[in-house]
């Protein structure tokens, strides 16, 4: 049987007496077709309805959204893919350097210092940081630019603006790019969304958890789960081994909210005028691109 053609909880096969001598499990153990990383994550993280969206900050970045049919974005700029979830499709956008950012720009500027306070001298910052935008294509990118020239700046740098600054910018430039995603996916129709289930290094920060809840405007929350798609994985097994009647339903069982961060009305009109200037950046910039491509 082709499980490429069954949802994440239907049972594919059972374990044999030769696989469970192999590997300690009981022979006639269902096998549930389970999922792809960034599907099965989703489900790790309870983000298995419209309107509820995973964000996963690791080196790169992954905006997740589960779908109550299939979505199409015009210019292909998102995937959109049958779901592990019985019944759904997802959309799903990425960024190449979401924690990358900033790891390089720390390994590159501040190696002495921690990341907690190199992120904690930013507190005294205002949104936008006075003007200064960066740009985090270090490593060209994917969504909503499928562009591999495209390049990392700072742009507007003047001789007011401080390391802090510049560490800000770069939390708010990767936010902003994140946004990019979540942009996308509501245009393409899922219309919506209600909640923000983060996971990842870059959400361990409270400054970074309440600058995207800030840029996005939406309640971030993070989750008592850390196993990502294993624990996904494990969920949709057990509902296709009868455990739970759906997936939602194992979800609400195993899953509990374990944080909550809120928009700060004080930054979400001041990020929006800077995700304005932020959209038009790439476009007025995407030629330069490529001709310093010649000079590397």
């Amino acid at each position: 049987m082709d499980a490429s053609y069954l949802w994440g909880t239907e049972i594919t096969g059972y374990v044999t007496k030769e696989a469970a001598a192999l590997t300690g499990l009981k022979a006639g153990t269902p096998v549930t077709a389970g999922g792809g990383d960034q599907a099965a994550g989703a489900v790790g993280m309870g983000a298995v309805e419209p309107g509820v969206v995973a964000l996963s900050v690791g080196t790169s970045g992954v905006v997740f959204a589960t779908t109550p049919s299939a979505l199409i974005e015009p210019d292909g700029r998102l995937h959109a893919f049958c779901h592990a979830v019985p019944g759904m499709w997802h959309f799903m956008g990425v960024m190449l350097s979401a924690a990358g950012s900033l790891q390089w720009y720390h390994d590159t500027l501040a190696p002495e210092m921690s990341f907690d306070d190199l992120i904690n001298e930013t507190k005294d910052i205002p949104a936008g940081s006075e003007g200064l935008l960066f740009l985090p294509y270090l490593s060209g990118e994917r969504t909503p630019y499928p562009d591999p020239l495209a390049r990392g700046a700072f742009i507007g740098l003047t001789l007011r603006h401080s390391r802090a600054h510049m560490t800000r910018a770069v939390l708010e430039g990767v936010s902003f790019g994140l946004k990019d995603s979540f942009t996308l996916i509501q245009n393409a129709g899922l219309g919506k969304i209600t909640q923000v289930r983060a996971s990842g290094g870059g959400t361990k920060s409270a400054v970074w958890r309440q600058i995207l809840a800030s840029v996005l405007n939406v309640e971030l929350v993070t989750v008592n789960t850390t196993e990502g798609g294993a624990y996904g994985a494990a969920l949709l097994a057990g509902t296709g081994a009868g455990a739970w009647t759906d997936v939602v339903s194992a979800c609400k069982a195993c899953i509990q909210i374990t944080g909550r961060t809120q928009p700060d009305p004080v930054q979400v009109k001041p990020y929006q005028k800077a995700y304005s200037l932020y959209q038009e950046l790439y476009p007025e910039l995407k030629e330069s691109f490529k001709k310093l491509t010649e000079l590397e």
